[in-house]
Order: C-alpha cells, then sequence, then structure tokens
C-alpha cells in the first residue's frame, strides 16, 4: 500500500485529537502536509488551538497548521459544546499552545498544496464540517484532479442521525459543503455512524490507554473519561464511540473496515431532514455509485492498532 500525502481538516473535539495523534504516529502510512481547522464542534478559534495544543503534546510543534473557516458557507453555525465540553478538549488539561499559527488561511493552503503536487497524489481528510474542503473545490476547481481520495467521517446511512433524527452532525452543521464535496466527482469514502458508533471505548479498552503510563496515554484517559459519558448516557452504549479516528485507521490499513460503493446524496433543501445522508444501499434507483461507504470494522483490530501507535509517542 502506497504513503498517503495527507491534509488533516479537522474541528477537535477529543476523537479529532485522537485521530490526529493517530495520524502522527503513523508515519510509515501516512505523511500530514497540514492541518487546517474549521468552525463545528466548538467555535474556530478554540479549535485551532486545540489542533495546537495535540500536536505539541506530541511533541510536533513543526506541524502546519491553517485556520479556516469560522461560519458554514450558508447557514448558522452550530456547536456541541454538551458533547465535547466548553473548551473542546474538556479532560485533557492541556496547557496553551506556543506553537505558531500559520499566517494563510486554510482554504489557501489546500489549494497551494494541490497545485504543487502530482494528479491524484492527495488524501483530504475531513473530519468535521466540510467548508474549508467545498470552498478551496469552489475557489479553484482545477484542483480536483491532483486529489487522489476524500475520506471523511460522517452522515449515518442504516443508522439515525445524532444531532436530529435525520442528521448526523458533521454533515448537519453545513450540509451544503458536503454536498459540494461530494458531487466534485472525486473518489469519496465515508466513516458514518453506522461504523463508528461500533468502535466504542470500552472501560477495558480505556484501561489500556491509560496503562500507556505517558503524557499521551494521561491524555487521551481524561479525555475519553469526559467524552464517553455523552453517549453512553443517551444510547446505553458501553463506552464513546471514536467517530474520527476510524478516517485514518482506514488510510492506515482499509483491511479493517468492510463497506459497499453506492449512489450517495445530501439533503440540502429540507428543514425536516437537512444534513441527511441518503444512500441507495440496495441499488433500487440503478444510479451510478459515487462513494464508498464504510459499515463494519474489526474492532479488536482497531483498538489495538490504535493503542499499539499511540504507545509510540513518547513526548
Amino acid at each position: 500500500m502506497t504513503k498517503r500525502s495527507l491534509i488533516l481538516d479537522c474541528d477537535p473535539g477529543q476523537d479529532d485529537a485522537i485521530a490526529i495523534l493517530l495520524a502522527l504516529a503513523s508515519e510509515e502510512e501516512i505523511e500530514l502536509l497540514g492541518i487546517t481547522t474549521v468552525a463545528g464542534n466548538v467555535p474556530l478559534a478554540l479549535t485551532t488551538s486545540n489542533a495546537c495544543r495535540i500536536c505539541e503534546l506530541a511533541g510536533r510543534p513543526d506541524v502546519k497548521i491553517f485556520a479556516g473557516a469560522s461560519q458554514p458557507l450558508f447557514r448558522k453555525l452550530v456547536t456541541a459544546e454538551w458533547i465535547h465540553g466548553n473548551s473542546g478538549l474538556d479532560g485533557a488539561n492541556l496547557p496553551d499552545p506556543s506553537m505558531p499559527l500559520q499566517a494563510g488561511h486554510a482554504v489557501d493552503f489546500i489549494i497551494d498544496t494541490c497545485l504543487a503536487a502530482e494528479d491524484k497524489s492527495i488524501t483530504i481528510c475531513p473530519i468535521g464540517p466540510m467548508t474549508n474542503v467545498a470552498l478551496a473545490l469552489m475557489k479553484e476547481p482545477t484542483i480536483i484532479p491532483k486529489i487522489r481520495e476524500i475520506v471523511c467521517m460522517g452522515g449515518a446511512i442504516k443508522e439515525l442521525g445524532n444531532t436530529t433524527p435525520a442528521a448526523e452532525f458533521n454533515i448537519y452543521v453545513d450540509p451544503h459543503a458536503a454536498k459540494v464535496v461530494l458531487d466534485a466527482g472525486v473518489e469519496f469514502v465515508m466513516m458514518p455512524l453506522d461504523v463508528t458508533h461500533k468502535a466504542l471505548v470500552t472501560p477495558e479498552r480505556l484501561q489500556k490507554l491509560k496503562d500507556l503510563n505517558s503524557p499521551v496515554g494521561e491524555v487521551c484517559g481524561g479525555m475519553l473519561d469526559y467524552f464517553n459519558r455523552f453517549d453512553m448516557t443517551r444510547y446505553g452504549f458501553d463506552g464513546g464511540p471514536l467517530h474520527d479516528p476510524c478516517v485514518i485507521a482506514y488510510l492506515i490499513d482499509p483491511e479493517l473496515f468492510k463497506g459497499r460503493r453506492v449512489h450517495l446524496d445530501i439533503e440540502t433543501a429540507s428543514e425536516l431532514t437537512m444534513g441527511n445522508t441518503l444512500a441507495d444501499w440496495w441499488g433500487i434507483e440503478e444510479k451510478e455509485p459515487n462513494a464508498y461507504i464504510c459499515d463494519d470494522l474489526d474492532v479488536d483490530g482497531f483498538f489495538d492498532m490504535l493503542t499499539k501507535r499511540l504507545a509510540r509517542i513518547k513526548a
């Protein structure tokens, strides 16, 4: 499997934070070109400082971090402090970052990086609302041939939504952006709630992270103690789901996941079902598939890889 040259677009968020750590711990599979931040789980100023905090935790203040869109394309911003806490990383207890933020805008970084690359060589991973990626595609559509694939966390196919009965949070926050990205014609892979709700941080799995006896293990333990409480209370789960790290794990070892190619569309008109990800799972409409959607994973393999990779970070 070839190494991916990756732009990670995120809105940290505890699960985004662990996705960043997993990417940083996986240099044999992932060349992290930069991190772009977007408003989502919390406002932009916090998602940006949180990305810096996590890179400093990993001993990687050299990572390029670019702040991006502070609002969705057309809708009012919806945030999720009731899940992530007011900081977005409640439970982490990390100091304010000191690493420099890059001067440019995230959208321009995405464009410039793609234009300078070979065709089909850049992987973009939106694990928050897709505003930055959509803006880049609309501003400079000539980047499309440069993109190998877009692998995102978002949506719900056979599951109900987690923000409205019809919609998952990332898609709901900016459904118009998600539709722009989907309709761009780039290879599109989606990790919906159907798969991420299987990646549960049970007490046993959480203890293995705490037992790393490292700053990363301590921070992950604190973050997930806080993060788990919401889904365990709402759904009766045995732990909280690690949504965003599924994207990075797929890039490292796609054999951990199962899915199928289907035709996907995203609702942008109806307030009742805004942000719904409608997948023709059974090919009823006989339309050309435009997305690969994962709906299952090797849970033990996923957590085994995650724990071993995070153990590499000794900073």
